[in-house]
């Protein structure tokens, strides 16, 4: 039979218990990286990629614990303005501005329109008329996105992409180089060649933390660590590892 001083101890352990559970929720950040190679690489086995790795440095160097997961940008978009999502690296879009705070930037890059070799894009009116193949969820250029001559078609990755230039089913794939590139390398069976690149615009992904989030996450630690890992030369470091290297 329980006694009341034993009833009393049970109380304070699953007191303590929740406390402890408390603390370490209140301590951990919820990350979500965009599943695009070589930012978010996802497989039976393995995750990794610029972005996640990144981001799960600087949880790190700021003192949190983390999950991290790779999830495509629509759904990464909902969950940082609820909160659902603590943290992402990737390109600001105005939909989120009022909902997330910025912590630090990482090196611009360039966005393109690339068909297959023999194929010339000299400007964007150059793109009126034709197919390109357009990531689900993003936006790439206001001019390209408004204009309703140059006819999208909604991929949901840039392997998808790839395959429907191979197949000529889109004159062209519009997004930043290296993750075109790198699908294009993954791709088994048919070769493409590629012709020379129209940049359209030049992007800066951010790392962006929820203001839902930032009511228990320390935005000055993580903007600190980031300045940490900016002058340790970490970003560098990854990006070659996934043989990514900057001028």
């Amino acid at each position: 039979m329980m006694t009341k001083k034993m009833f009393v101890m049970l109380i304070l352990v699953v007191s303590c218990l929740f406390a402890s559970a408390v603390r370490a929720e209140e301590n951990k950040i919820e990350i979500r990286t965009i599943g695009i190679p070589p930012y978010g690489i996802e497989n039976s086995s393995s995750q990794g990629g610029i972005y996640y790795d990144l981001a799960n440095l600087l949880a790190q160097k700021s003192g949190y614990s983390r999950n991290n997961y790779i999830y495509p940008y629509v759904r990464i978009i909902n969950e940082l303005k609820t909160g659902q999502t603590d943290m992402t690296i990737m390109f600001k879009y105005e939909e989120l501005n009022e909902h997330v705070e910025y912590i630090g930037s990482l090196p611009p890059l360039r966005t393109v329109v690339i068909g297959k070799k023999g194929t010339s894009f000299t400007s964007i009116d150059s793109l009126k008329g034709k197919f390109l193949a357009y990531l689900r969820g993003a936006n790439f250029n206001e001019d390209i996105d408004n204009d309703p001559e140059i006819i999208k078609q909604v991929t949901d990755n840039f392997g998808q992409g790839v395959k429907m230039l191979i197949s000529g089913r889109v004159d062209g794939i519009i997004g930043p180089l290296d993750p075109i590139l790198d699908a294009a390398n993954t791709i088994s069976g048919d070769v493409i060649e590629f012709g020379k690149p129209l940049v359209v615009d030049e992007r800066t992904p951010w790392v962006q933390v929820s203001k839902e989030s930032a009511k228990r996450l320390s935005i000055e630690k993580l903007k600190s660590a980031f300045i940490e890992i900016q002058r340790q030369g970490n970003i560098a470091a990854i990006q070659k590892e996934y043989g990514i290297e900057r001028d």
